[in-house]
């Protein structure tokens, strides 16, 4: 299995972690069908999503898999008057992740980053190992730690 920058990162910083490689199907990479996949609580696994914000510019957020963003409460939290979507096509220039394998950790530069507060109901989560069909389970505790996460509540439907 080749390294990928969130493994590295991990490593380098000593946190526990425990990798965890499915197949996927090109056609959906949704964090719905790597629940099913690997038979994963879905409430567990934490989609990463980039966003552009008016005021501070790039950031990141990660929300339970099947939970929608709330776009106002991260504009509000963030500091910006409103937030919004990044253009997929734009995703591996900002972030050198794809879609379906963008994590929070290793992207090309830090950029603030913003996490579901439902991820302290598990003592491990699940988050993109960096590349299609990888994924990290991990304490989130040790997440929000090396990445200085702001937690709070960010979906519509938390």
């Amino acid at each position: 299995m080749k390294k990928t920058n969130a493994v590295r990162i991990l490593d380098k910083n000593k946190i526990p972690y425990v990798m965890n490689e499915y197949e996927y199907d090109e056609s959906d990479v949704s964090a719905v069908a790597m629940a099913i996949k690997t038979e994963t609580d879905i409430n567990r696994i934490f989609k990463t999503l980039v966003l552009l914000g008016d005021k501070t510019g790039y950031l990141v957020a990660c929300i339970s898999g099947e939970t929608e963003l709330n776009l106002k409460k991260l504009a509000k939290i963030s500091k910006n008057k409103k937030v919004e979507m990044i253009h997929m096509k734009d995703l591996l220039k900002i972030t050198g992740y794809i879609r379906g394998g963008c994590s929070p950790l290793g992207m090309k530069k830090s950029f603030p980053t913003y996490i579901g507060n439902s991820c302290l109901n598990f003592e491990t989560i699940f988050v993109s190992g960096g590349k299609r069909g990888m994924q990290i389970e991990i304490d989130p505790k040790d997440l929000i730690k090396i990445l200085d996460i702001h937690v709070d509540d960010i979906s519509i439907n938390s």
